[in-house]
């Protein structure tokens, strides 16, 4: 009996911890675009600006950029093949889960001084997409965008850890064609 009282709330934790972990991605590019052409970047600052979050968040997503494109083979250039940009978007998620056991306390049932249909649990994480857009910097043009959606990290010393992964994850996508 007690085993089926511990069961849903492990398993609530068990969910919890493996949706915190994940990472969704998908990408979008034109057909047209030569990817082997480009070796330069620089940061397109105008559409950075425009992005909805802290400087302190930006510089840390583009620390990340920075080194996942020099991964890439990638160099920084003031005379650049492709500029990036990012855009980014967060939603907070409110999760209300019902456990319907009936009779936690001193046993499983009715008792005269107990009767209760369970409890809720109200779990509240914050959701983050962020998109990377690489524009043809002669072109002006949009030739590749990745977008990833994780919960974000709430403590400080996790934000960095978590945007690299976020980041690491959108760019595997590129070049299209480059996933494993």
């Amino acid at each position: 009996m007690r085993f089926l009282k511990i069961t849903p709330v492990l398993l609530l934790l068990a969910v919890f911890l493996t949706s915190c972990s994940s990472v969704r991605v998908a990408s979008d590019y034109d057909r047209e675009a030569d990817f082997n052409s480009y070796q330069t970047y620089a940061f397109f600052k105008p559409g950075i600006d425009k992005a909805e979050i802290s400087d302190l968040d930006k510089k840390r997503i583009l620390r990340a950029i920075e080194s996942e494109m020099q991964a890439k083979g990638f160099t920084k250039s003031n005379n650049p093949d492709m500029l990036v940009s990012i855009f980014t978007k967060t939603n907070e998620n409110i999760n209300i889960y019902q456990n319907n056991m009936m009779g936690w306390g001193y046993g499983w049932g009715w008792h005269p001084w107990y009767w209760g249909s369970g409890y809720n649990t109200v779990n509240r994480t914050s959701e983050g997409t962020l998109y990377i857009d690489l524009i043809d910097a002669e072109e002006k043009e949009l030739v590749w965008q990745g977008m990833g959606t994780a919960a974000l990290a709430r403590e400080v010393n996790k934000k960095q850890e978590r945007i690299n992964e976020i980041v690491q994850k959108i760019l595997e996508k590129y070049p299209p064609g480059s996933e494993q």
